[in-house]
């Protein structure tokens, strides 16, 4: 049975914001299982560790990660007006983005295929 017209459900659907604050990167070039494993280690801490975390953290995705999570209290302090000390890492997952695809010679005129793989990371902010 339908629920009402489609401009209706939108509306009802659009009423329903997420007001916390997040922060998303799109097409990062790191993998999205390499940048899980970054993410489950500063997955419910507070801000100010995990940033310590992802700075002495010698994986490549703590890079990119520490700057989105610098970009999510940056938004939480000026379009939420929290307090960046009573922030903490909510949410954070790495989502697949598309994957580029390379040509690598190999013996006898074969060609192999390398596949570069990219990753949509946010992470979402609350206030305890």
């Amino acid at each position: 049975m339908a629920k009402g017209h489609r401009s209706q459900i939108k509306r009802e659907r659009n009423l329903n914001k997420d007001t916390r604050p997040k922060a998303k990167v799109s097409f990062v070039r790191v993998s999205t299982t390499k940048a899980k494993i970054v993410l489950d280690t500063v997955k419910g801490k507070d801000v100010a560790s995990a940033i310590g975390i992802l700075a002495f953290t010698p994986r490549n995705g703590a890079r990119i990660i520490e700057k989105v999570l610098k970009s999510a209290i940056a938004n939480a302090e000026n379009n939420n007006g929290l307090d960046a000390s009573n922030l903490y890492i909510e949410e954070c997952f790495a989502n697949k983005g598309p994957t580029l695809k390379r040509i690598r010679p190999r013996a006898q005129g074969r060609a192999f295929r390398i596949e570069k793989k990219t990753s949509h990371i946010t992470i979402i902010l609350n206030e305890k």
